[in-house]
């Protein structure tokens, strides 16, 4: 697969800007997007009950983010069918760093998110099942996390930097973010209606 066919362009975050604070060119990732760079850039997100892997590979300083949420799923066991959701978000950004030179044996993530901040669906534990997925993939990747800042009440800011793997994360303590409620609420009601797309090969 092509960086430029349907699966890496449809979802790869277009929202690009000048960062004045860190004077440095800047993406902002939304939910259900990813981005990935070679570039000195910073990705930035802001997080409630989905979870953000930042991965790169750390000889050449190729890196990306994720954004995602597991679907609401009918099954009692939790993870089995939402976890497709998950799976494809991660497959698309490993895919990618990989397609850029990214090796997979020096692959290391961050990992951020996973907060219960909406109430509406803090009865389905959506956070923890999306920080304790990303936990589990990574590990069964064989892919290091070398940090992570998961659960808890608050949302958070993510700032990204591929280049060197340095994160800052502020928590949103005083925040009552409207929008970021509605992308999210939003985000997980296009889960419940539209399939994912075919399976993607990761390579080895």
């Amino acid at each position: 697969m092509s960086s430029n066919e349907p699966g890496f362009v449809e979802h790869l975050a277009s929202n690009r800007y000048y960062d004045r604070n860190f004077e440095v060119e800047a993406v902002k990732v939304l939910p259900g997007e990813y981005y990935v760079t070679t570039s000195e850039m910073v990705l930035v997100t802001v997080l409630g009950s989905c979870v953000s892997a930042c991965i790169r590979d750390r000889d050449k300083g190729i890196g990306g983010m994720n954004h995602f949420m597991l679907a609401e799923s009918a099954d009692s066991g939790g993870l089995s069918s939402s976890a497709r959701y998950g799976t494809y978000a991660m497959e698309i950004l490993i895919n990618h760093l990989l397609k850029l030179g990214a090796r997979r044996s020096n692959l290391e993530a961050k990992v951020f998110g996973g907060g219960r901040v909406m109430a509406s669906l803090s009865s389905s534990q959506v956070g923890d099942r999306n920080a304790r997925f990303v936990l589990e993939y990574l590990a069964t990747e064989d892919i290091p996390v070398k940090a992570q800042d998961l659960l808890d009440v608050h949302p958070r800011k993510i700032y990204f930097f591929p280049s060197n793997g340095r994160v800052l994360v502020k928590k949103l303590v005083r925040m009552h973010n409207e929008t970021l409620a509605r992308r999210e609420k939003e985000y997980a009601a296009r889960l419940t209606e539209v399939p994912v797309a075919g399976d993607i090969e990761l390579f080895t």
